[in-house]
């Protein structure tokens, strides 16, 4: 989409919302991502610096013939999109540079951050005090609120449970405050549901509004923290995976527990698992209980009979080529300290220069009934797709609760043209085996939205578009991944 008299005067207006004219540019050159989806058209984007400029730049872009805003935090959404937008044509607006932790309560256990407050930041706060953060094993220089709104998933657990609140800017400018906020008649305990029909989740994947601000819940810091690593081999997994599950239910687990397959310890940067998989189960309270599962831990596995090894973190901690080890021992406890040494091993490069020259890199992320006979049934599926595509797909399994795994499907491939052809057609052939299984993704990449229409109940598709139309009937926000 080529510069307009229209879009020249509509940037122009957005100049003065913004203050900086600097910081509104064209159409920036064809953008890279690493998961190498086909670049969008972006006529211009828009960078503000301050929260209290968005509702200026909506209102300008509410304009006839105005082209849809997509707001993206710190764009490092890899693997699923980046900073791309879903469709052509969307102006980006990029809120990096909104990155004020606005207050934070270690007491209560709560932070008010904006879009651009990465992991790292926040966790660097929180040093020496008795709250974490609920930290990914993604890069420590990804947003915090970015991936809370996308669902996404920490050590601790879902990042849906880490956000009570939203400040979020409408498409007709007005900006709202939902859930709970500290000190506006929500109360000193925090709430996200409130009083009658609860609007948070609306704001979560979905283009509703662009959120400016986000109330996130931080987590007591154990007194001891400490990492079971368990080995074990392919002919084991289904009887292991059954183990872990009454292990989590009966609460000698805290937190995600994770397997991490050969393929995918490899591609993170590990040289060898000792054994076809790595189990990573975290415990933490007083010193005396953490002892007490210890020692559960070590009886339950021996009498399994089903382990290679079973390692405790603070009697060995992980060898200096584990970096998988290392950097789950140390999320665990709401560090990304190692965070960055991983995604160099995975993609080859820092995170400032990913999407420009990393190895290619693709995620697909379903749901899975936590059972021994549903894990091996999907891991049997990444066989079929290594078998038809070439591309062998890592896997590593977050058991999120007793009852549900997430099951993290990532693609590596080198950036030809070939090799990135066969790893998108190995994208596609997961969508569909998995879907044929109903073993349903619950995030999407942005050449997948169409399945959002595939996966949704008719009747609850046509309530959600209903309310966009109320929302925002002139379509100032541009469609997402969920639209």
């Amino acid at each position: 989409m080529p510069e307009t008299p229209v879009l020249t005067a509509l940037l122009e207006a957005a100049g003065h919302a913004v203050e900086d004219r600097s910081r509104i540019s064209g159409s920036p050159p064809g953008g890279a991502n690493v998961s190498m989806f086909a670049a969008r058209r972006v006529p211009a984007v828009i960078r503000p610096s301050a929260a209290d400029q968005l509702p200026g730049i909506v209102r300008t872009f509410q304009a006839p013939d105005a082209p849809p805003l997509y707001a993206v935090s710190t764009g490092r959404n890899w693997g699923l999109g980046s900073r791309e937008p879903a469709r052509h044509d969307a102006v980006r607006v990029e809120l990096d540079d909104l990155d004020r932790i606005r207050a934070l309560d270690t007491e209560r256990g709560w932070a008010v951050i904006e879009p651009g407050v990465t992991q790292h930041r926040l966790t660097v706060e929180l040093e020496g005090t008795g709250r974490m953060l609920n930290v990914t094993a993604s890069s420590g220089h990804s947003s915090v609120l970015g991936n809370a709104l996308d669902r996404g998933v920490g050590l601790r657990r879902q990042r849906t449970e880490d956000l009570v609140g939203l400040e979020v800017v409408l498409p007709d400018g007005e900006t709202v405050r939902i859930g709970w906020w500290p000190g506006e008649r929500g109360g000193t305990a925090p709430n996200p549901y409130g009083l009658g029909p609860s609007l948070l989740h609306l704001f979560t994947q979905s283009n509703y509004g662009i959120a400016t601000a986000g109330v996130i819940r931080l987590l007591p810091r154990p007194e001891t923290q400490r990492v079971i690593r368990l080995s074990f081999e392919r002919p084991q997994l289904s009887s292991v995976v059954d183990e872990f599950r009454r292990w989590q239910a009966q609460g000698l687990v805290h937190g995600v527990l994770k397997i991490y397959d050969t393929a995918s310890a490899r591609s993170y940067g590990t040289a060898d698992t000792g054994g076809a998989y790595l189990a990573h189960i975290s415990l933490g309270g007083t010193a005396s209980v953490v002892e007490a599962l210890t020692q559960s831990v070590h009886e339950h596995a021996a009498s399994s009979g089903l382990f290679t090894s079973v390692v405790r973190s603070d009697r060995e901690p992980p060898a200096q080529d584990d970096i998988v080890s290392r950097v789950v021992e140390h999320a665990y406890a709401g560090s990304v300290a190692h965070h960055e040494e991983m995604l160099r091993s995975a993609v080859g490069q820092d995170a400032g220069q990913v999407d420009q020259d990393g190895g290619g890199w693709i995620f697909f992320l379903p749901l899975v009934p936590y059972t021994g006979h549903d894990v091996t049934t999907a891991l049997r599926l990444l066989d079929e797709v290594h078998t038809r595509t070439g591309i062998r797909p890592g896997a590593t399994v977050n058991a999120l609760d007793p009852d549900v795994i997430d099951l993290v499907v990532s693609l590596r491939f080198t950036r030809t043209d070939e090799e990135t052809a066969r790893a998108h057609d190995a994208l596609d052939l997961l969508y569909e085996l998995f879907g044929a299984a109903e073993y349903l993704p619950y995030r999407l990449d942005i050449d997948h939205g169409a399945w959002m229409d595939r996966l949704t109940d008719p009747h609850a598709l046509a309530l959600v578009r209903r309310l966009r139309d109320a929302i925002d009937p002139n379509r100032v926000i541009a469609p997402g991944r969920y639209a």
